[in-house]
């Protein structure tokens, strides 16, 4: 078989029969081996009988969840290549082909554009059409380099080997995002083509701000990089090295004098930074282990030059750097009396928490990574 449409389904009784008779009339004309599988998700109404009725293999997923009925629909699918659309009749099943003749010539995921087609008048709202989906696209595409103009179209194309590639695991309406990081970060063969919206017919299931914000949340979980370490490297930086130079004293700078208390805010700084780096240390590990993150060089070369023990001596090191310094201010006040040291002390008592920290954060990655034997 050389095709499989996939459809979801819930309470979808006015529309998901035109989709599944739209599906079988491009397979009969275009004269190609296929199925449509409808997947349904607990439907109420008659949408089952009329999805039997239409020809369709009807699947019953009972995990709610628009993840979780394609999973299980497209692990029925016989076909060499799945092309996946809602049941709604927002998208014309009538144009597979422009998605199988791509997928002939060694595309392995196709996406659909409704940007780059036509969007039917009422069929996308405006927040969505303006700002969130061109936003969300634009965010997905500066933290995975996707390179798709509208990351969040139903209608997408795959070939079953691409799919079991990306294993989607979402069980929710991020896995339409899932496919794309993931098709980006495996550097999948991918493309995109211009496809039609139409007026949705029936009560959308889509809520602007709640399932944006699920979006956002989603990206960033899967991307440590812009959600801990790069922030946080910056904010360790700024603040470490404005903390550094205000060891000696006050430092003049545009006309305003910095002095203690802007040490104090700046050692703030250098904390902060240095747990972001650490979370997002946590999260890259975990995702690398759980197998959410591809294999990145650059952080296995440091989990084998870094490891426990390695971090163990360097927050040792660096806690018995600050004790010692700590000693000797203790030293001169015991002597000499009370003394300003209050700008070494500090920095004393950074250096012994950021050492404390490194050498808790060692076990806890070590620990984290122990069924991955290449952490």
């Amino acid at each position: 078989m050389e095709v499989s449409i996939v459809m979801p389904c819930l309470n979808e009784e006015e529309t998901i029969g035109i989709c599944v008779k739209k599906a079988f009339k491009a397979i009969r004309e275009n004269k190609l081996e296929g199925e449509v599988i409808v997947s349904d998700n607990g439907s109420t109404d008659n949408s089952i009988e009329i999805a039997k009725k239409a020809g369709a293999c009807v699947i019953l997923q009972k995990k709610k969840g628009y993840g979780n009925a394609y999973q299980l629909g497209i692990s029925e699918a016989k076909g060499k290549y799945v092309i996946i659309g809602d049941s709604d009749d927002t998208y014309d099943f009538s144009n597979i082909m422009k998605f199988v003749e791509l997928l002939r010539k060694d595309y392995e995921f196709v996406n659909g554009s409704r940007i780059k087609g036509k969007i039917h008048k009422g069929a996308m709202p405006f927040l969505h059409r303006y700002l969130g989906n061109p936003v969300l696209s634009f965010i997905l595409n500066m933290f995975f380099k996707s390179g798709f103009s509208d990351v969040y179209c139903g209608m997408k194309a795959f070939t079953k080997e691409a799919y079991q590639k990306i294993n989607p695991i979402s069980p929710g309406m991020e896995y339409a995002l899932e496919l794309i990081i993931n098709a980006s970060k495996l550097n999948l063969k991918r493309t995109e083509t211009p496809i039609d919206l139409y007026l949705r017919k029936g009560e959308s299931k889509l809520r602007t701000f709640r399932d944006g914000w699920r979006s956002l949340r989603f990206m960033l979980l899967y991307c440590p990089n812009y959600l801990f370490i790069i922030p946080g490297g910056a904010v360790f930086l700024i603040g470490f090295a404005s903390m550094s130079m205000l060891l000696k004293g006050p430092v003049n700078f545009l006309g305003h004098v910095f002095d203690f208390h802007a040490m104090i805010f700046f050692s703030m700084l250098t904390l902060l930074g240095f747990q972001l780096i650490n979370l997002g240390f946590f999260a890259k590990s975990y995702a690398l282990t759980e197998g959410f993150e591809r294999k990145n060089s650059f952080f296995l070369n440091f989990y084998r030059i870094f490891n426990l023990e390695k971090g163990i001596l360097l927050g040792s090191f660096l806690t018995l750097f600050g004790f010692f310094m700590s000693i000797s201010i203790l030293k001169k006040w015991f002597l000499f009396g009370p003394i300003a040291q209050e700008r070494s002390e500090l920095f004393a008592l950074i250096l012994i928490i950021i050492g404390i920290q490194i050498v808790f954060s060692s076990f806890l990655i070590s620990l984290i990574g122990m069924k991955n034997k290449e952490l």
